[in-house]
């Protein structure tokens, strides 16, 4: 597996976990796949919507298994950091949300995504993994800025990314192919709180 373009991977653990005593993100694992298919399947009216098309074999073992192969290789690569969302109490899964697209060099920004099963959903689980995934992202993974992108009438996401600090910057056209339509999105972003000593990019 090639090693990964984090600068500062002696100081991290292979298998990131972030939490406080009622969430915590890592990455998918084989084991997680009968809970990962309940609530995608269970969840599917609500997430297509705002996804791209689903394939025919989505839900499938090998292709959750496939997921789980190439999401560990794009963390070991530096390229993103895919994590599933679950409640402390009792490791129910919730959703997930992606660190994507992370490039180095002068940008040092990324893109997040995530999503969040039906019945979690409007309860301000999303909310409390972004207050755990940003500081994450700002200190751990020493990147500048955080973009998101968001179709302009999912008005849930837009209030979301609002409340966790993200200033919307501009219009996307046609960005994403989205439930099978090329569908424009509003470009939101964060950045990080100016520190002494901050401001030298890391080596590409």
């Amino acid at each position: 597996m090639a090693r990964s373009v984090f600068g500062f991977l002696s100081r991290h653990p292979d298998k990131p976990e972030i939490g406080d005593d009622r969430h915590f993100l890592r990455l998918p694992r084989n084991s997680d796949y009968r809970q990962w298919y309940k609530l995608r399947s269970e969840s599917r009216q609500f997430l297509q919507p705002w996804e791209p098309t689903w394939r025919a074999d989505e839900l499938t073992e090998s292709a959750f298994r496939t997921r789980v192969n190439r999401n560990a290789q794009e963390y070991s690569c530096g390229l993103a950091v895919p994590l599933l969302l679950f409640r402390r109490e009792d490791e129910a899964l919730l959703g997930g949300l992606t660190i994507g697209l992370i490039r180095r060099g002068a940008a040092q920004c990324c893109m997040i995504g995530y999503w969040m099963g039906e019945r979690f959903a409007g309860q301000g689980h999303m909310f409390a993994a972004l207050q755990l995934a940003i500081p994450y992202m700002f200190r751990e993974l020493e990147l500048h800025r955080i973009e998101a992108a968001c179709i302009p009438d999912n008005e849930k996401s837009i209030r979301l990314l609002e409340r966790a600090g993200f200033q919307r910057e501009g219009l996307l056209r046609d960005y994403l192919n989205i439930n099978g339509q090329w569908r424009d999105h509003a470009i939101f972003s964060r950045l990080a709180e100016p520190t002494a000593g901050r401001g030298k990019p890391a080596s590409p």
